[in-house]
C-alpha cells in the first residue's frame, strides 16, 4: 500500500499544482500562483509554512512506511484499505473538479491588490472552500492507506494550515474585495462542509 499511496500522492500533486498551473497559464498567460507569504511570524506566514510542511510530510509518510516504519495498531483492516483508496481517488478527482470550476479566477494564494470574480456555483454552492475540503479528504485517505504516525501528522498539519489560510487570509480578503456579496454567500454556504461554518452577516 505504501507504494500505491506514494504514487497517488505524486499524481495528486502533479494534477493539482502542475497540470492546473499549466492550464491556467495557457488560458490566461498567468500561472495563478500567488506565493508571497507576507512578513515572517505573521499568521499568514505560518499558514504558508504549515502548508509547505504538510506537503512534505504527505510524501514522507509513504516513504517512511517503505523504509520500515510500522503502521499504527488497530488500522490494518481490508475494509479500511478499500475506504482509504476510494477516499484518496475521490479526493484527487474532487480537487481537480473544484479547481476547474473556478475557471480563470483560480489562484494559489492571495494578492491583496487583485480582484477576481467571486465563484459561487458548482461545488462552491455546497462549500466555500471545496478545493481545500477535497485536499483534506485526499490526505486523510492517504493517511489511512499508509497508517503510520507521519501520515496522520501530515493530515493534521494540513487541516491546521487550511484553517489558518481560510480564516486569516482568504476570508478577510474576500470580505474586503466583494463586501456584501461575499457576506451573503458566506451566510448561506458552509466553510468546508455544507451548512457548517456559515458566517453571520455582521462578521
Amino acid at each position: 500500500m505504501a507504494w500505491l499511496a506514494l504514487l497517488l500522492y505524486l499524481l495528486g500533486l502533479l494534477l493539482a499544482f502542475g497540470w492546473r498551473t499549466l492550464t491556467q497559464w495557457r488560458r490566461t498567460g498567468d500561472t495563478g500562483l500567488r506565493l508571497d507569504a507576507g512578513q515572517p511570524g505573521t499568521l499568514r506566514w505560518w499558514a504558508k509554512l504549515l502548508f509547505i510542511a504538510a506537503l512534505m510530510l504527505g510524501s514522507a509518510g509513504p516513504i517512511a512506511a517503505l523504509a520500515g516504519l510500522p503502521s499504527l495498531p488497530g488500522l490494518n483492516h481490508r475494509a479500511l484499505h478499500v475506504v482509504a483508496l476510494v477516499l484518496t481517488v475521490a479526493g484527487i478527482a474532487a480537487t481537480l473538479a473544484a479547481q476547474l470550476a473556478m475557471g480563470t479566477s483560480w489562484r494559489v494564494g492571495v494578492d491583496p491588490t487583485e480582484r477576481t470574480h467571486l465563484v459561487t456555483g458548482g461545488p462552491f454552492a455546497l462549500a466555500r472552500n471545496p478545493i481545500f475540503t477535497a485536499m483534506a479528504a485526499t490526505t486523510l485517505g492517504l493517511a489511512l492507506l499508509v497508517r503510520n504516525a507521519v501520515s496522520l501528522v501530515a493530515w493534521l498539519v494540513l487541516v491546521l494550515a487550511l484553517q489558518l489560510q481560510v480564516r486569516v487570509v482568504e476570508e478577510p480578503y474576500l470580505i474586503a474585495t466583494h463586501g456584501d456579496a461575499y457576506r451573503r454567500y458566506a451566510a448561506s454556504v458552509g466553510r468546508f462542509l455544507p451548512g457548517v461554518g456559515r458566517l453571520a452577516r455582521h462578521d
